[in-house]
């Protein structure tokens, strides 16, 4: 294995881990509410009064944002098809039913609050990421 040190970006992904952590903060601190993404949308799917306008703040920052890299030019490399990404949701939707979770919820909120559950599933979920990344590089 090598680094790709052209595209290695340790201060921009730095900060764009202390936004994270930053947002998740702050969700938790002004309105009580672990930043679980999946949480987040499935609560727009069976809303409650005086729970939807914080649900769709939180989702409408997560479409503004790659719309805002597309207008300064970041283009992301993705070296997958839109089938493989379209699968590869489905499954992440489907393990974050299992898991009772995501990994915005167990991996960032869930580990800063040393929660074991939360330890568990998101052992699980970089176990199960890197499995499936080293079949599909071996079958592709």
């Amino acid at each position: 294995m090598s680094v790709d040190w052209t595209h290695f970006t340790p201060w921009t992904s730095l900060a764009g881990g202390m936004l994270i952590g930053l947002a998740a903060a702050m969700l938790v601190l002004l309105n009580g509410r672990v930043a679980g993404i999946s949480g987040i949308v499935g609560g727009l799917l069976v809303p409650r009064r005086g729970d939807i306008g914080w649900r769709l703040a939180f989702v409408g920052g997560l479409l503004v944002a790659p719309a805002a890299m597309a207008f300064y030019s970041v283009n992301p490399r993705i070296d997958a098809g839109f089938a493989t990404l379209a699968l590869a949701g489905l499954l992440v939707g489907a393990g974050t039913s299992y898991g009772s979770g995501c990994t915005s919820g167990h991996g960032v909120c869930g580990i800063s609050r040393l929660s074991p559950r939360s330890l568990v599933a998101t052992a699980v979920f970089m176990l199960a990421g890197m499995a499936t990344v080293f079949l599909w590089r071996q079958l592709a």
